[in-house]
């Protein structure tokens, strides 16, 4: 593939695109697509880097229906919005599962977005959302390195 080309695929496969969606679009066998991304590959990166995130790429976290919800009533950036937007619900029991896909700058986004269902500064505490939002911290905290 030409070099416009594939910064051009390696834009789109950070962005959640697939392989065979970016080799159909750009008329070339999967193989190509794999060779112009291939050091963005889930393969790749455990080859003997398990330990430096890679910021660019998408990471799925099931955030609970109370975090949602209370997002959802925010005012957000349109990054964090279209990750709310883009996520699947999934039922569980009586409540549902926000299952949200996007880069890990984004999940720690809206995790700070979410801080006041913990209380305090005058809001009152619901103790349900507060367990959701610690829920979904343990989650993202998971996913993310604190160190430098």
């Amino acid at each position: 593939m030409a070099a416009d080309r594939t910064d051009a695929v390696r834009t789109a496969y950070l962005e959640g695109r697939s392989i065979a969606s970016l080799a159909r679009e750009y008329d070339v066998s999967r193989g190509a697509i794999r060779t112009a991304v291939a050091d963005l590959l889930p393969e790749h990166i455990a080859e003997g880097q398990q330990d430096v995130p890679t910021p660019g790429l998408p990471v799925t976290l099931d955030m609970p229906g109370k975090v949602a919800d209370f997002l959802r009533a925010t005012e957000l950036e349109p990054d964090e919005r279209a990750a709310l937007d883009q996520g699947v619900t999934v039922r569980r029991g009586q409540g549902y599962t926000l299952r949200v896909s996007t880069t890990r700058a984004v999940h720690r986004q809206l995790l700070a977005r979410c801080q006041p269902l913990d209380g305090g500064h005058g809001t009152p505490t619901v103790p349900a959302q507060r367990k959701a939002r610690r829920e979904y911290e343990n989650r993202v905290s998971a996913l993310i390195p604190t160190g430098p």
